[in-house]
C-alpha cells in the first residue's frame, strides 16, 4: 500500500485497533505519530515500531480537551512540515451499560466528548492544515453501532452514529480540496471495549458469536489493515464512505 514517507497521527494508539493501525503504518515505511491520553502506553507501542524498524513519534493528547488537539497538530507539523493522515480512532464506552432512562450523565458526558467532539476538534484542525497545504487524508473509526442499534448503549451508539454523519458531511466539503474522508465500521473486534462487554455477562460471548456470519470475533490488525488502505493512494477516488468490517453482522 502505497502510504511511503507519509506523516501519519493516530489517536488512541496505545492499544487495540490504535496500535494495530500505529504498526500497520509503520510496516509500510510510513512516520507514525502514536498519540494517546496514557504515554506509557504510546511508549511501548513506539517502541515496538522501532524495534522492527520503523519510524514512530509520541505526542500525548486528551482529544476531549481542544488545546491538546490544538498542540497535537501544531507539534507534527512543527516537527514534520505537514500532515498526510489522521486517523481518529480514540475511543471509550460507558462505565455502565443501561437502558436510556438509567443512563447516567457521566456516561453521556464522557463518551460523548472522546468519541464525538474529541472526533470533530481532530478534524477541525487537521483539515486547517491539510487545506493550507494542498491536500490530506482522514479515517475516522465509527462502529457497526454507528449503523443500527445497540442495546443499553446509547452515549455510545450516538457518538459513533455521529462519527459516520461527520465524515460524509466534511469529505462532501473538502471533495475539492484534495482532501480524503472515510471512516471504517467494525464490528465485535477483540479489545478492551470487547472485553468489558463480554465481562458484564457469562453468556454474552456465546450470544455474540450467535449474530456473527463468519462465527469469530473480529482481529485489531484486520481493522488496521483497512485503515491504511484508505489512507494509501491506492484510493485516490473513495472519499465520504463507511467500510463496515463485521464478519457479515450487518447482513
Amino acid at each position: 500500500m502505497q502510504v511511503k514517507d507519509k506523516i501519519v497521527i493516530v489517536t488512541g494508539a496505545g492499544s487495540g485497533i490504535g496500535a494495530a493501525t500505529a504498526k500497520h503504518f509503520a510496516k509500510h515505511q510510513a512516520n507514525v505519530i502514536v498519540s494517546d491520553i496514557k504515554e506509557e502506553k504510546a511508549e511501548q507501542i513506539a517502541n515496538e515500531i522501532k524495534q522492527e524498524g520503523g519510524s514512530a513519534t509520541i505526542l500525548t493528547a486528551n482529544v476531549a480537551k481542544f488545546n491538546e488537539v490544538e498542540r497535537l497538530i501544531s507539534d507534527t507539523v512543527a516537527q514534520f512540515g505537514r500532515l498526510d493522515v489522521l486517523v481518529n480512532n480514540a475511543g471509550i464506552g460507558p462505565r455502565n451499560m443501561a437502558r436510556v432512562g438509567e443512563y447516567t450523565l457521566d456516561d453521556w458526558d464522557s463518551v460523548i466528548a472522546v468519541n464525538q467532539t474529541g472526533v470533530f476538534y481532530c478534524m477541525k484542525q487537521a483539515l486547517q492544515q491539510m487545506t493550507k497545504q494542498g491536500g490530506g487524508n482522514i479515517v475516522n473509526i465509527a462502529s457497526l453501532a454507528g449503523l443500527k442499534a445497540s442495546l443499553n448503549n446509547i452515549s455510545y451508539s450516538a457518538s459513533k452514529f455521529a462519527v459516520v454523519g461527520m465524515t460524509k458531511s466534511a469529505a462532501l466539503e473538502y471533495a475539492t480540496k484534495n482532501i480524503r474522508i472515510n471512516a471504517v465500521c467494525p464490528g465485535y473486534t477483540e479489545s478492551a471495549l470487547l472485553d468489558k462487554l463480554l465481562s458484564a455477562r457469562p453468556d454474552m460471548d456465546q450470544r455474540l458469536k450467535s449474530v456473527i456470519p463468519m462465527k469469530r470475533y473480529g482481529q485489531a490488525q484486520e481493522i488496521a489493515e483497512a485503515v491504511v488502505w484508505l489512507a494509501s493512494d491506492d484510493t485516490k477516488f473513495i472519499t465520504g464512505q463507511t467500510i463496515t468490517l463485521d464478519g457479515g453482522t450487518s447482513l
